[in-house]
């Protein structure tokens, strides 16, 4: 039987891994766009599945899915989908949660390192200055690591991960995610806490790897940041609307936190008048060697990005084939599957 998968958004001009992950019963329509709007009203009613990155598909969107089964967000997140209106539908919603797990978990140890060892700021102070910044003082966030408390917000995969990581720094692991089944803090040896609060006051290092949800977003604010352990680290390499830009500009400058490291902003690509943006391109001396920003590339490497477009497209073919349901995300809202 034939099938249409329709991807709205995709970045690559070429399906060329996502065909060969699927045969040749499966035509696949590249439309890439940036708005609902942009796609032929047909290529929406028409298609079997949906693939998408960023677009959102929402209440605006559904009801031109005349015939579409399933819809995959082509990644972890899955704040774009309206879970709700999928499964009222009858379309269920998955996505790839498994594709750069050990990518996204290197890159926060990666920016926990550049600001235990200053390795970036006396790289930038010796392209500016060879002979005048050749000492150590440029390293303005040192940290001996050994002894220090890792403390993960959102023990899932990524989470898990990085934490795994950490303990070989000889660090003290302790976490925080409400959602995780008791006792797994037994299995892997870490120490869980009973709130956010609790953490935050405990942590040298609080890395963030939660989901983006009513629940948490700004869930980093002036009263959390307010009760983090002075010249503790914040990583987040998760979603940019966990974090509230303005507070955690705040913590730097009270010294509440000694440095802060971000793979994702609240608006993307990031924004001038965020005021943490434009304080780090400002550079003043006080900020200077404090603050790294990624362009939300935790997640690449080469392999990754095939495990990700791959699996992407087999888990909507392998449910239209036969019902293979991977990573469902609104099981409990769909009453009766298409």
């Amino acid at each position: 039987m034939a099938y249409t998968i329709l991807y709205p958004d995709a970045k690559p001009k070429e399906l060329d891994i996502e065909a060969r992950a699927v045969g040749p019963e499966v035509t696949l329509i590249n439309a890439r766009q940036r708005e609902f709007n942009a796609i032929e009203r047909a290529q929406w009613e028409n298609c079997d599945a949906i693939v998408v990155s960023r677009m959102p598909i929402d209440r605006t969107v559904i009801p031109h899915l005349k015939r579409c089964r399933i819809v995959v967000r082509n990644g972890v997140g899955f704040d774009v989908l309206d879970l709700e209106a999928l499964g009222e539908a009858g379309i269920v919603a998955c996505n790839v949660p498994d594709y750069g797990t050990t990518e996204v978990a290197d890159s926060a140890i990666a920016l926990m390192l550049c600001f235990a060892r200053g390795t970036a700021a006396m790289d930038s102070a010796l392209r500016a200055d060879l002979a005048g910044s050749w000492t150590h003082e440029h390293n303005v966030t040192a940290k001996r690591l050994r002894g220090a408390t890792f403390g993960v917000i959102g023990l899932g995969r990524i989470g898990t991960a990085a934490a795994l990581r950490a303990r070989a720094f000889g660090m003290r692991i302790v976490f925080y995610d409400p959602l995780l089944a008791a006792g797994t803090e037994l299995g892997l040896g870490f120490e869980r806490t009973s709130g956010l609060t609790e953490l935050l006051g405990q942590a040298d290092v609080i890395d963030i790897h939660t989901p983006l949800n009513s629940q948490t977003r700004a869930m980093i604010n002036a009263q959390t940041v307010a009760a983090i352990k002075p010249g503790a680290y914040l990583i987040n390499t998760s979603r940019g609307p966990v974090c509230d830009t303005a507070a955690l500009l705040e913590g730097l400058r009270s010294g509440r936190l000694l440095a802060v490291g971000l793979d994702v902003l609240p608006k993307e690509p990031g924004q001038p008048q965020d005021p943490l943006v434009a304080a780090w391109q400002e550079n003043a001396p006080w900020i200077r060697g404090r603050v790294l920003l990624n362009p939300h590339s935790a997640f690449y490497s080469p392999d990754a990005y095939i495990d990700q477009r791959t699996k992407g497209a087999q888990t909507a073919f392998f449910y239209l084939r036969d019902g293979t349901l991977i990573n469902c995300l609104n099981k409990e809202h769909v009453k009766k599957a298409r």
